[in-house]
């Protein structure tokens, strides 16, 4: 097996060699990870999303680690379609507090029309602030996707989970089939890719490397690849299942950079049960990107002043988001109708002293 020193972009690595990179020694892995992460990306930079629950609860899927799905009892309420003024407001301090992303998930197998159309708003809105925008809506077929990238959607979140041959064993009430097209039609309308999978549900090492196979057969591969650390929650079938070794965890975000070279790899889901210092390897290992904030959909996150305290400790700082030309014509539209809005304004308030003047002239 040879490896290009710099990360050489391929969709046809085979099973075999992703387990040969799985079974390299701790630290030459680590070493060749770092190698090619600085090779295209800022070293101590890490890209930073803040995530909102937009529609919470009532799930129709049988996902068996979430605590959203309508099949189990994990205490969890369920709550309608958030209102758009109050995901512009948490937008607006999610930006504040530093993200250049904003991601909006909703407990949906597929979003309904009625729904969509006040998503479609969502996305304008936050999209006019200035941030990324990011959504995870289950299912989509090739028109919504359409609409959705033409309300300015920059990425579009659905992960794979786990292998093709485990899949079956976590859900079934969606097929791996059905996946890999909503992600065909998300690429086809002109977004970004974001997916990845889950670590820790009870799968083989095998498992987590046919996942990672499965995500480079995408062409191009996903700009974001989220690596989550299962979070047991009581009430889901997956509640009991044995820990997941966090050194296994670090190898699999590893062989993720290697594999997906210039793609940002997402230290995700299970964070809050971390230590600092599994954090810290993570990082040496290639991931460069987070999210940001109090929660994860349904679950904890590491608190925003936790998160920059342990940036300061390891020299690490928030990356500077490139604004894609779409974007840019859009905030140069935006910008130009503020500021006719601003002339209006003007005129109207010079109208109105004229009237002023010339009433008071009358009254003379």
């Amino acid at each position: 097996m040879t490896l290009a020193t710099h990360g050489e972009v391929r969709h046809d690595w085979s099973l075999e060699e992703i387990e040969a990179l799985f079974a390299l020694p701790f630290n030459d892995l680590l070493f060749r990870a770092q190698q090619v992460h600085r090779a295209h990306f800022e070293a101590n930079a890490v890209q930073v999303s803040t995530l909102l629950s937009i529609k919470t609860g009532a799930c129709p899927e049988d996902c068996k680690y979430c605590p959203q799905s309508g099949h189990y009892n994990t205490g969890l309420g369920k709550e309608k379609l958030l209102e758009i003024e109050k995901v512009v407001e948490q937008a607006r301090a999610a930006q504040e507090a530093g993200a250049s992303r904003f991601c909006m998930g909703a407990a949906w197998k597929s979003p309904r029309e009625r729904d969509l159309e006040v998503v479609l708003e969502m996305v304008r809105r936050v999209k006019a602030l200035g941030l990324e925008t990011c959504m995870t809506l289950g299912m989509v077929d090739s028109d919504q996707a359409s609409r959705l990238s033409d309300a300015g959607l920059d990425y579009y979140n659905h992960n794979l989970d786990t292998s093709p041959e485990y899949y079956g064993e976590v859900i079934t009430t969606r097929t791996y089939a059905d996946r890999l097209e909503t992600l065909g039609n998300v690429r086809e309308a002109g977004m970004k890719v974001c997916s990845g999978g889950i670590l820790g549900m009870g799968e083989a090492p095998r498992d987590r490397a046919a996942l990672l196979q499965q995500l480079v057969k995408l062409e191009p591969h996903p700009e974001s690849v989220p690596i989550n650390m299962l979070v047991k929650v009581p009430g889901t079938p997956l509640a009991n299942v044995e820990d997941l070794d966090p050194i296994e965890y670090i190898r699999a975000i590893a062989v993720a950079r290697l594999l997906m070279p210039k793609s940002h790899v997402r230290l995700s889901a299970g964070r809050e049960q971390m230590s600092d210092s599994t954090q810290a390897l993570a990082f040496l290992a290639g991931a460069n990107s987070i999210f940001y904030g109090d929660s994860l959909l349904t679950t904890g996150n590491p608190q925003v002043e936790k998160d920059r305290a342990l940036f300061d400790r390891l020299g690490l700082h928030p990356e500077r988001r490139e604004t894609c030309t779409d974007e840019a014509g859009q905030q140069a539209a935006l910008t130009a109708a503020l500021e006719a809005s601003a002339v209006r304004q003007a005129a109207t308030a010079l109208d109105t002293e004229a009237s002023r003047l010339a009433y008071d002239a009358a009254q003379a």
